[in-house]
């Protein structure tokens, strides 16, 4: 292997580059909301018109937030441009590239997110409280040990390979749930088999695209007019109330377990549990007292617009006051209710009903008294077996990523460090890191 060579941050990679972008053109633009910290990439949101200001990046750069509290919450991704293109950004970003010869431009995406970087700008801010930021300059003084190139590619290869299968399961779940959202809006809101039936588009023994032939006398021919608009003939204007118990369990003094999986707000966001907390009960923030089981979901009644909505998968878990717990009164009834609860347009609907100043808010009931309507008994059975299936991998997706993140953080100090050291010539699996440890 080869040696490790200290030097200064600011001369192991190129801090704000130059890229040359047209002045008065438009070119992808990124500002600080594209970051997410729980995804590697961050992508345009869009194309602006570039005057000189700002920064400027190009595929493969890093973007680090330099002000507070972006960068105190992790606001730190790579630079993936769908086309190439170089891009322009939020004044706020310092811009991390790779230097040629020096260092590898993944490596230095994920020796930026160590801690021995990102820790280091963040005890470097100076300015008033509120509005710190991180000066480029600071950099000069961080010294770091750098390994040969081909060492840096091994360790950048293994942190990359969990972060793709990371994206991969993102990008699986998002088809997954658009999967399982089209289903339900062409039952229950679009009413598209009903309308092939009243349109001559699907005869008895035939199959449509989703709409198999052993279906066909599950639905009626006709639109009958009603409150919420047309619905099908025989079907009923109800409340999500018809299907789901709100709240039904809270942890009493005698109940509480000594330990809780916490649940919160702003570790729940459109349909994931991003993570968990773990405490003993006596150190429990005072809102964890919300039981949540499989099948429950959970829809946040702060703020109901921000969308700290899920379906809850695992057993042991405790949600937080701020939920509104809606538990199917069937197993069939799960996906129907979920997917009802959340639907778009429901969550319009509760954003629009919440008020109280600087924390608008509803009342739990606001969420079972969503109005939705009232299929045969038969029709949610069938549909739980088709939309079931596709939410069921979304969460196992969702378990094996938060699996994958935690390895790739434990391994990322331990191989920026050096404390794990890589072969140059090979790059290998991150599952053998049990094996190398066991070894020693």
């Amino acid at each position: 292997m080869g040696e490790w060579k200290e030097m200064p941050f600011s001369e192991a990679v190129l801090l704000n580059p130059p890229t040359s972008l047209s002045r008065g053109d438009k070119h992808p633009f990124v500002d600080m909301a594209a970051i997410n910290t729980e995804i590697r990439c961050a992508y345009p949101t869009g194309r602006r018109l570039f005057k000189g200001g700002g920064s400027r990046f190009q595929s493969g750069d890093t973007l680090m937030a330099r002000i507070t509290p972006c960068l105190e919450n992790g606001k730190i991704a790579l630079y993936c441009a769908p086309e190439g293109d170089a891009a322009h950004g939020s004044t706020e970003f310092i811009v991390i590239r790779g230097r040629p010869g020096t260092s590898d431009g993944l490596f230095a995406y994920y020796l930026t997110r160590w801690n021995g970087v990102s820790g280091y700008a963040i005890s470097q801010m100076t300015g008033t409280s509120g509005r710190q930021r991180v000066p480029t300059a600071a950099f000069d003084s961080l010294v770091v040990d750098m390994p040969p190139l081909p060492e840096q590619r091994a360790i950048a290869h293994i942190l990359g390979t969990l972060d793709d299968k990371i994206e991969l399961n993102r990008r699986m779940n998002e088809t997954l749930e658009a999967m399982a959202r089209a289903l339900f809006k062409s039952w229950f809101v679009d009413f598209d088999p009903v309308r092939a039936k009243m349109e001559g588009r699907w005869r008895p023994g035939e199959s449509l695209p989703g709409l198999p032939a052993h279906l066909y006398d599950l639905f009626p021919d006709r639109l009958v007019d009603s409150e919420l608009g047309e619905i099908p003939e025989g079907w009923t204007e109800i409340t999500l109330g018809a299907y789901a118990s709100l709240n039904p369990e809270i942890w009493s003094k005698t109940s509480q377990p000594p330990m809780i999986r916490y649940v919160d707000l702003s570790n729940t966001k459109w349909g994931r549990i991003e993570a968990t907390v773990t405490y003993p009960m006596s150190k429990a923030p005072s809102r964890a007292k919300r039981v949540l089981r499989p099948g429950d979901t959970i829809v946040g009644t702060v703020r109901p617009g921000n969308g700290s909505y899920a379906l809850v998968y695992e057993d042991g878990l405790t949600g937080s006051t701020g939920f509104a717990v809606v538990r199917p009164l069937q197993e069939d009834y799960a996906a129907f209710v979920y997917l009802a609860a959340t639907a778009r347009g429901s969550i319009d609907h509760l954003a629009q009903l919440a008020d109280g100043g600087a924390y608008p808010a509803v009342k739990p009931d606001a969420v079972t008294s969503l109005p939705t309507v009232g299929p045969p008994a038969q029709v949610l059975s069938w549909f739980s077996q088709a939309a079931s299936p596709l939410l069921r991998q979304f969460s196992a997706r969702e378990h094996e990523s938060r699996t994958l993140s935690a390895l790739r953080d434990a391994l990322l100090p331990r191989l920026i460090s050096g404390e794990i050291r890589v072969s140059e010539g090979k790059e290998p699996d991150p599952s053998a890191r049990d094996a190398h440890e066991g070894s020693e």
